[in-house]
C-alpha cells in the first residue's frame, strides 16, 4: 500500500538550492558548458533507469527526459531562449557540490529529486504544451498513414500551425504568470 509523505521546503531551503544554482548557471555560458550540463542531466537520467533507486526518487529523476527530449526535438523548434532557460534549470546536475552526495545509498540523488520537482512545476506549461505537440504529431502521422497519405509530405505545414499555437500559449502563460505561481524565481 503507498504511503504519501508531503514536505515543504522552507525559504532557507529554496535558497541553498537557489545558491547552488546560480554558481553553476555560469557553466552555462559557453557551448562546452551547455555539453556538460546535458551530459549531467542524461547521467542522471541514466542513473534513474538503471538503478535500484527508490520509486519516489527515480519517478521524478526520469521527469529530466522529457526536457532533455524537448531541447533535442528539432520539430518542436524550441527558440534559443527557452533552451537556454531549461539549460539554467538543469545546471544544479552539473555541480559536484550537492545538498546531499549521490554516492550515498537510497537517498543520494534525493535533493536531485527535489530539484527536479522544483523545475518541472517551473516549466509545467512548456512541458505541457510540448507533449500535446507530441500527441499531436503521433496522431497525426497515424492519421495520414491510414488515408494512404505520405506525412512527411507538407509536414512542416502541418506541424508549424500546432507548434505556434503551442508556443504562443506558453508565452502568454509565462507573460501573465503571478509571482506567486513559481516556486523558485530563477528561470
Amino acid at each position: 500500500m503507498p504511503l504519501d509523505i508531503t514536505f515543504t521546503l522552507s525559504d532557507r531551503d529554496l535558497e541553498r538550492f537557489k545558491t547552488i544554482v546560480l554558481k553553476a548557471r555560469s557553466t552555462a555560458s559557453n557551448q562546452q558548458g551547455q555539453a556538460d550540463i546535458e551530459k549531467a542531466a542524461y547521467k542522471i537520467v541514466d542513473v534513474a533507469m538503471n538503478s535500484d533507486l527508490p520509486d519516489f526518487i527515480a519517478e521524478r529523476l526520469l521527469q529530466l527526459k522529457t526536457l532533455l527530449e524537448m531541447m533535442r526535438d528539432n520539430e518542436w523548434n524550441l527558440s534559443e531562449s527557452d533552451r537556454e532557460r531549461i539549460i539554467s534549470a538543469m545546471s544544479y546536475f552539473a555541480d559536484p557540490i550537492d545538498l546531499i552526495p549521490d554516492h550515498i545509498p537510497g537517498i543520494g540523488f534525493l535533493d536531485d529529486a527535489m530539484f527536479v520537482e522544483i523545475i518541472i512545476r517551473e516549466l509545467r506549461s512548456e512541458i505541457s504544451a510540448y507533449g500535446e505537440f507530441c500527441r499531436f504529431r503521433e496522431a497525426e502521422d497515424a492519421r495520414l498513414r491510414e488515408e494512404g497519405k505520405d506525412p512527411d509530405e507538407n509536414r512542416e505545414q502541418w506541424l508549424s500551425a500546432k507548434r505556434d499555437e503551442l508556443h504562443s500559449r506558453i508565452a502568454e502563460t509565462r507573460n501573465s504568470a503571478e509571482e506567486d505561481d513559481f516556486v523558485f524565481h530563477i528561470l
